[in-house]
């Protein structure tokens, strides 16, 4: 090792060290154990839940500085942790897998390391395992899925339920209380290794390009989505989009929503005004919905839809509408100054989100929009905004990876709208504020994920809004 730096010396030792203790871990203990693989939230809760039903645990994760590796060192410091990479030696040896669904079960440092016999599975399919007989409404889609879960769980409270609403909304769902419902939002992610939930109504609310950087088409993404109709009791559809019902099974109920007329919850004009309704029947009319915009709309039709089946009361689902308020960073209304008014729509992670955003609230003002949009784009084609931002935009405000990687981008909105570049949120809002005039409105929604400047959406979110306030 001479003319090595000790920092080399120190890796060196370290590896041997490392691999010394695996293999003595291994070779020693020969109790059959669960890699879980992952330490976020998700991966953490599914380390509490192994360890409460008395199985072995050993812990993996890529990152060095895992999200939640102080926390599980100072409560279970007797879990083997491994991290910086996937360990070849335990995989290997796994009884079992819990994979975070974060990480595909496709990985390269994954597959044909895990011995075939070896199952690999999520947090949902353990609390589909663990649960009782209770009534679970299962929500994914592309784009609204969040809002439509919150807003089905206010229905259910309204309506006197017992219910408890999490999963890749807010809380992993082996955190929620017992519960006699469930609300849960499943990501495709999540779908992927859950096959024993039999949800007594189930919903792909909508399908467009999305996780194309994880999944290889759309088909394979639209397969994990409809995974969700496993076992499933009753299904919703959206007329509006044709994919929503593909997979679904054929010998179960199904309803439908839409914002065209039709049978099931559409939209109906009552004299000038839109009505939400049911078949041919006026429920409410939508200006008394305090969430905006027409996907909004969309939103709610989805919810009514699913109390319906639900058997909630359609008292509690009409009084449910007139009091939510929606979520943050999700079309969420920041502030309206020298007439301009500013939304904060991070969660608008995908392309398609951001064409239902801007659809949904173009015309809702007098002027245009200056739009911030960018951050880590997944593959995504960003051409179908071309049509949305010329009609409804006035200028484009790029920040993130995209802005400077993918020329696709900027060529094409730059065709239609001016674009100028920010390096930061704060310099973003600034050149927003100079170029909205009385009148016009920002709208953050980004079309892409937030991980090339934020921990998260929200943490985007949340810098818009402290910009806005400056």
């Amino acid at each position: 090792w001479k003319g090595q730096t000790d920092a080399y010396s120190v890796f060196y030792i370290g590896f041997i060290h490392v691999t010394w203790k695996i293999t003595l871990m291994i070779s020693t203990m020969n109790i059959p154990y669960t890699a879980v693989i992952g330490l976020g939230e998700t991966g953490f809760s599914c380390v509490e839940y192994l360890l409460s039903q008395q199985r072995s645990v050993m812990v993996l994760d890529s990152r060095f500085e895992p999200p939640k590796l102080a926390q599980l060192k100072n409560t279970y410091p007797q879990v083997p942790i491994f991290t910086g990479r996937f360990s070849v030696d335990v995989l290997s040896h796994a009884a079992s897998v819990v994979i975070s669904p974060g990480v595909s079960k496709y990985h390269e440092d994954i597959v044909g390391v895990v011995s075939p016999d070896v199952e690999i599975i999520g947090d949902v399919e353990l609390f589909a395992r663990s649960l009782p007989k209770v009534s679970v409404i299962a929500i994914t889609g592309s784009n609204g899925k969040s809002t439509v879960t919150a807003l089905v769980g206010h229905m259910a409270r309204v309506d006197g339920r017992q219910v408890a609403v999490g999963g890749n909304l807010g809380t992993p769902v082996l955190t929620l209380e017992h519960s006699e419902w469930y609300v849960l939002e499943l990501s495709s992610f999540q779908l992927e290794t859950t096959y024993s939930l039999k949800p007594m109504v189930a919903t792909v609310l909508n399908i467009c390009p999305d996780h194309l950087d994880r999944y290889s088409n759309i088909e394979s993404y639209h397969a994990a989505k409809q995974r969700i109709f496993q076992h499933c009791q009753s299904v919703i559809i959206n007329r509006d989009d044709p994919l929503s019902g593909i997979g679904a099974p054929k010998k179960v109920p199904v309803s439908s929503f839409g914002l065209t007329p039709g049978l099931g919850f559409c939209l109906r004009m009552v004299g000038n005004e839109a009505w939400l309704s049911e078949d041919f029947t006026p429920l409410m009319p939508v200006s008394a919905l305090k969430i905006l915009g027409r996907h909004n709309v969309a939103n709610a039709l989805a919810a009514l839809s699913i109390g319906r089946q639900a058997g909630f009361s359609m008292e509690a689902m009409l009084n449910a509408l007139h009091t939510f308020i929606g979520l943050p960073h999700r079309g969420e209304w920041v502030k309206k100054q020298n007439d301009v008014v500013w939304i904060n729509d991070s969660k608008g992670t995908n392309v398609g989100a951001t064409l239902a955003t801007l659809t949904g609230v173009g015309a809702l003002i007098a002027g245009k929009w200056v739009l911030i949009a960018g951050g880590m784009g997944k593959n995504a084609d960003f051409s179908p905004l071309l049509a949305v931002v010329a009609e409804y935009c006035c200028a484009v405000i790029l920040i993130g990876k995209e802005a400077h990687t993918l020329s696709k981008l900027t060529t094409l909105l730059g065709a239609v709208v001016p674009c100028q570049y920010a390096n930061s949120m704060e310099e973003a809002v600034l050149l927003a504020s100079q170029k909205a005039k009385p009148g016009d409105g920002v709208l953050l929604s980004p079309a892409c994920a937030s991980l090339d400047m934020f921990k998260n959406f929200e943490e985007r979110g949340d810098a818009f809004k402290n910009a806005c306030a400056t």
